[in-house]
């Protein structure tokens, strides 16, 4: 069975890379994907946010990384034949927001989402974070 790992990685943190490692012993095959949202200009550019990946997860063989071209993520995974949603918790507030979407997915489309708890050494680790960061 294959899953896809989304977000926006923008930018990729050791957090998602932990997570990756996690699930990509529990799947044939996990597709980070990475989301883009129309309405948002990303801080890094989708071509870079898929080479970082890329070259993150370079040793996990069954990782591959993509994007899901302005696509539904249900709509992805049903082109991608893939039947798992991974999502990477740090606080219950992530659960909060990503609970409702998990469920409206199942329903949309049957394919179930798997929470994945993070490392508590990354949990305070965010991309919006290392972004304001950046900026200082």
């Amino acid at each position: 069975m294959r899953a896809v790992f989304p977000g926006s990685f923008d930018p990729a943190t050791q957090g998602h890379l932990d997570v990756a490692r996690r699930v990509a012993g529990m799947f044939d095959g996990v597709v980070m994907c990475v989301l883009t949202n129309p309405k948002k200009s990303g801080r890094l550019p989708l071509a870079e946010r898929l080479a970082l990946l890329a070259d993150m997860t370079s040793d996990l063989g069954n990782v591959t990384v993509d994007s899901s071209a302005g696509k539904l993520l249900v709509d992805y995974c049903r082109g991608a034949s893939i039947g798992v949603i991974v999502r990477g918790m740090r606080t219950l507030g992530d659960l909060g927001d990503e609970l409702p979407m998990a469920q409206m997915n199942r329903h949309l489309s049957g394919i179930e989402t798997l929470f994945v708890p993070t490392n508590p050494a990354h949990a305070y680790i965010s991309s919006t974070l290392i972004a304001a960061t950046a900026q200082r």
